[in-house]
């Protein structure tokens, strides 16, 4: 079953339909301050559980990357593609796919911004690209 078909019940179900209308949201504990992306329904840092939904600019610097060669199933036509880890402007630290950047133009520390694509499974998923 893909993610399109799952019908979410859950406390972050709010993030899957944010970015059907692109828009990348977390988290943010009410009691301690701390921001999460992807989001948490609890605080890990202070056990809280009151947290809040906040829309994040979707920028960011790259602080590492890898090339894919050889995919899962789901990823293929992608092949090869870049997987990034961006640290975003609020703080936390995101994984995505680099899209529109060839390999050679990619440096740790460049400004990237978030892009919303269809994934391999129908569904509107985010990723990262040069700002």
């Amino acid at each position: 079953m893909s993610i399109a078909q799952v019908p979410f019940k859950t406390k972050i179900a709010k993030f899957f339909e944010n970015l059907r209308d692109k828009k990348l949201t977390g988290t943010r504990c009410v009691e301690c301050k701390t921001i999460y992306c992807p989001p948490r329904a609890d605080c890990p840092k202070c056990m809280s559980s009151h947290m809040e939904w906040l829309e994040l600019s979707g920028r960011g610097k790259l602080l590492a990357f890898t090339t894919i060669h050889v995919g899962p199933k789901t990823f293929e036509k992608y092949v090869p593609y870049m997987v990034s880890i961006v640290e975003l402007e609020e703080g936390p630290k995101l994984m995505g796919m680099m899209r529109d950047v060839k390999q050679e133009e990619i440096e740790i520390g460049m400004s990237v911004k978030t892009i919303y694509f269809e994934g391999a499974d129908g569904s509107v998923t985010y990723g990262f690209t040069k700002l």
